[in-house]
Parts: structure tokens; sequence; C-alpha cells
């Protein structure tokens, strides 16, 4: 049975139909000051969690009835490392990270870098700000359905062995694209859905639908 998991972040967010539709029927954690995108998206957390250095007064005190799990702010890992262990741990399969884009640029990286992490251990994952979104590539191949025109790029992390992208206005086929190359920035999707594939290596698939 999947158990999907929306986790709320305290980065930039803008609600869309699209994102909308991708939280419909999950459950939600909101982490620290993303409690404050609860209203517009029109959900209710579960669960409260981090050490509220970015929640003022007021969003505390409208959302008092949400349990809360207090953490120090003097601690090993983000607000929103803290609401991925927890939603795991209460039995998550998929997980959707909303909000992590924007704010602090070392933050934004780790999210990204949480990608990552989260599906070599087996976690379907992605990160939206409801403009853009980020999938992780591990070694595999992806999917994904976005509209004509929206802009896809593709941040290597590691050397990429023989990536192919299909569906896009600037095809690749059994590429080599070293580490650091811009080669797959900026690309365009004309026939969804968009195809990445690599033999190996690692990236993030960034897509900004229209």
């Amino acid at each position: 049975m999947t158990v999907k998991f929306t986790l709320l972040l305290a980065g930039e967010l803008t609600v869309t139909d699209r994102l909308k539709a991708q939280i419909a029927g999950s459950r939600i954690i909101a982490a620290d000051g993303g409690m404050a995108h609860a209203e517009a998206l029109g959900v209710l957390p579960e669960l409260w969690l981090g050490d509220f250095d970015s929640s003022d007064e007021a969003l505390i005190m409208r959302y008092a009835d949400i349990p809360r799990q207090a953490h120090p702010v003097a601690k090993n890992a983000t607000d929103g490392e803290l609401a991925v262990d927890e939603a795991v741990r209460l039995g998550a399969t998929e997980l959707l990270l909303a909000g992590g884009f924007g704010g602090q640029a070392d933050h934004a990286f780790a999210h990204m870098m949480l990608l990552l992490g989260l599906k070599a251990h087996g976690m379907p994952v992605m990160l939206s700000s409801g403009h853009e979104e980020a999938w992780p590539l591990l070694d595999d191949s992806i999917e994904i359905d976005v509209p004509p025109g929206s802009r896809l790029s593709i941040l290597p992390v590691t050397d990429l062995d023989r990536i192919t992208i299909e569906g896009v206005r600037w095809p690749l086929s059994d590429r080599n694209v070293m580490l650091g190359s811009t080669l797959t920035l900026s690309n365009e999707v004309e026939t969804p859905p968009a195809k990445v594939s690599v033999v190996a290596g690692k990236a993030i698939v960034l897509v900004y639908p229209v």
C-alpha cells in the first residue's frame, strides 16, 4: 500500500493546480515555518516539528491545536530532514517535499542532495515549489509528465555515463556528460512525458511546468 507524505518546508511556494493534485490524499507534516503554507494549500498537518525559530507568534497561536514535536536550535539536522525521518517512521512509502527552494542556498542544495540519498534507499521522492520541481536521477531512468513548453535542466552531481534525453527540443542519445558541464541546462519539453536515462551517474532533474 502506498503511503504518501507531503512535508511542508519553509522555502518559497507557489500554489498551483498541479501541486494541489500532487499532494491530494497525502498525509501532511509541517517543518517549522513550512506551516505558513498550510492555509494556501488547504491542508491541516497532523504534526508540526522543528526548532520553531522561523515561526512567529501569530503562526504558533493560529495552529496551537496541532501536535508539536520540538527540537533544539543547536541540532545535527535541518527541520526538513527531521520531517523526513518522522514521515519514514510513520510508514511513508513516498515523499513530496513542498517549499524546499528559495531562502538559504545551503538549505536548498541540501534538500536536493537529500532527494538522492532517499532514492538510494528506495524512497520515491520529489521536491516542489509549485513553479519548480526537482527529481533525483540515480543510475536509472525517469519520466516526468509536464506540459509542452516547460523548461527542463539536468544538473550533474557526478560524471554522467551515456545519458539519453527524449521528448525535448534538444534530445541527447548515449552522451557522456562531465561533472560541471552546462550541456544539459535549459532544454524544453516538446512531447511529454520527458524521458531521462543514464547508464551510470547521479543528477538532479529540474523542471519548470508552464
